[in-house]
């Protein structure tokens, strides 16, 4: 039994090593993504750092949570949001996981495991030669004080990475003219979520991180004698921040508890934003179609309710009504990729041939300010179907399986396409590049098994 705890401890440290960035799925929004990019921009450069090489990308899971997995890409969980209280508390997670990235935290983890992995092989070698010898309790304690030992470095490794990311962080918003007190506030809440949950506040040593009090105690002095700490946050973006929260707190929650937060005595842009998601999946699409209604009556140039409008219409089977609302978000937005490509949808789903030469110019525009959008390439893949273009239609299927890892199908549909576009053009060019990196995954793939 205990042979076994320490090989599966062994197995786990490679693991944590090595983690793949996600499992769970990534929510698209145009309207996030912008306030995400907006509230970061200033602390990303703070931290020497370009602003359009960093991405915040939103994960649904209800776990207050995020985290960076390698590059430079911040992952913040959709649960985090729905706890926040202002925007300034996820600007201060934000800085926290930059610190991280700065600090090269993810590459440097498999060095801090390595004196771990020593310590177990070496007891686990040591309790084996013990219980050869006839000790066999004494073997098995050196191996359980081995796996003691080793997990207690592992613990010790991540708790300074997570104090250096704390204090980055908070030079990063002094840098960038944010107030820390956002930080402050949510390490606070994770302090009484601690104490809810009854978590022992004098021994931090078997913690990843540090004891919430001590991360708060640790930074005070840093962020309440910097200039930002009196400054109010702007006011523009705390506002987005209610819109996003709510849009998504009505498209992730259940729709009992999104209506119970947003009663319809609130008549506010992020109430009625809550409220048309939460109609909109209970199968009301009369109520969810008067709140858009009364959105876009609030401020007709607003994009995302242009947006959001016409994205119900064209949910509820109602493709050609959306048409005028997502040409408009389309066209005001600079044909933002996420809506451009709904747009696209909705042309095709008109099943007008009139509409698919609109649908490709539509399409190939957002692909070319976003090409990680598989959605995207599904619908552009359907109007060369239709059209009956199919080396780029085999184009577009390659694309959109190369980006969600299906090799196989990536493999195929690329040497297809090669087949019948012109040799040496840019689209030949990058089939090509498809084809090899997918051939390469596929023998890499057989050499694993």
């Amino acid at each position: 039994m205990t042979m076994r705890r320490v090989l599966a401890m062994l197995s786990l440290i490679t693991l944590f090593a090595a983690q793949p960035a996600i499992a769970q799925s990534i929510l698209r929004d145009a309207e996030s993504e912008a306030l995400f990019n907006d509230m970061s921009a200033d602390i990303i450069r703070a931290a020497g750092l370009e602003p359009r090489n960093v991405q915040i990308v939103l994960i649904n899971d209800p776990s207050v949570n995020a985290f960076v997995a390698g590059g430079q890409i911040v992952y913040l969980h959709s649960g985090l949001i729905d706890e926040a209280d202002t925007a300034n508390e996820v600007q201060g997670v934000i800085a926290h996981e930059i610190g991280h990235i700065v600090g090269g935290h993810v590459p440097l983890m498999g060095r801090g495991f390595q004196p771990a992995m020593g310590v177990s092989i070496v007891s686990l070698l040591l309790g084996v030669a013990a219980m050869a010898a006839g000790a066999g309790e004494a073997g098995a304690g050196i191996m359980a004080m081995g796996q003691r030992a080793a997990l207690g470095t592992i613990l010790a490794f991540t708790r300074t990475q997570e104090s250096a990311a704390d204090a980055a962080g908070a030079r990063f918003l002094n840098g960038a003219g944010v107030s820390g007190k956002g930080m402050i506030g949510f390490f606070q809440k994770l302090q009484q979520t601690e104490y809810r949950l009854a978590v022992p506040q004098d021994n931090g040593y078997e913690r990843t991180h540090p004891m919430s009090g001590q991360r708060i105690s640790n930074l005070r002095n840093d962020l309440q004698t910097a200039a930002a700490w009196g400054k109010p946050s702007d006011s523009d973006i705390e506002s987005r921040f209610k819109r996003v929260q709510a849009k998504l707190r009505g498209y992730v929650n259940d729709p009992e508890r999104t209506l119970s937060l947003y009663p319809a005595s609130d008549t506010s842009a992020a109430a009625r934003y809550a409220r048309a998601y939460a109609y909109h999946k209970s199968g009301y699409p009369q109520q969810a179609a008067a709140e858009t209604t009364a959105l876009v009556a609030s401020n007709p140039d607003d994009p995302y309710f242009l947006e959001l409008q016409g994205q119900i219409l064209l949910e509820s089977g109602k493709p050609d009504a959306a048409l005028v609302a997502l040409r408009e978000a389309t066209e005001r937005t600079r044909s933002a990729p996420l809506i451009a490509s709904t747009l696209g949808h909705a042309l095709l789903a008109t099943e007008n041939t009139a509409n698919l030469d609109e649908a490709e110019r539509v399409l190939k525009q957002s692909v070319a300010n976003d090409r990680q959008n598989p959605f995207a390439w599904v619908q552009l893949g359907t109007v060369y179907e239709r059209k009956g273009d199919g080396p780029r239609a085999a184009l577009a299927t390659a694309e959109r399986a190369n980006l969600t890892r299906d090799v196989h199908v990536a493999l195929v549909s690329a040497e297809r396409a090669m087949a019948g576009l012109p040799q040496g053009s840019a689209e030949w060019i990058r089939a090509q590049d498809i084809q090899m990196v997918s051939k390469t995954a596929i023998e890499d793939e057989k050499r694993r098994r």
